[in-house]
């Protein structure tokens, strides 16, 4: 089993960068794969980035690809994601998800561990 705690969300200006991070508890870290994804209101949540246990493999949505970048850092048991050019439709609740897998998942219902999630506000 895995906890995950997500930080590094704000209120940010369009154009600038922010980096969210995923801390993991549990000594399996490195078995799963993680994921990305956000939420905003009144809208499904919907997958982000997705990278595989090893890091090896990295997944992107079409509306984020070329602008954020996904990490996974075994040793230190955390996985980031690293935002630029942020736009106001990136405004959402952010969450990380977990799953011992060894390919990268795109559907929210693939991933049994997730955490509380971070606020990311980007205004125009």
């Amino acid at each position: 089993q895995v906890q995950l705690v997500e930080s590094g969300g704000g209120l940010v200006q369009a154009g600038d960068s922010l980096r969210l991070s995923c801390a993991a508890s549990g000594r399996t870290f490195s078995t799963y794969s993680m994921g990305w994804f956000r939420q905003a209101p009144g809208k499904e949540r919907e997958f982000v980035a997705g990278i595989s246990w090893s890091g090896g493999r990295t997944y992107y949505a079409d509306s984020v690809k070329g602008r954020f970048t996904i990490s996974k850092d075994n040793a230190k048991n955390t996985v980031y994601l690293q935002m630029t050019s942020l736009k106001p439709e990136d405004t959402a609740v952010y969450y990380c998800a977990a799953e011992r897998t060894l390919t990268v998942l795109t559907e929210p219902l693939s991933y049994d561990y997730w955490g509380q999630g971070t606020q990311v506000t980007v205004s125009s």
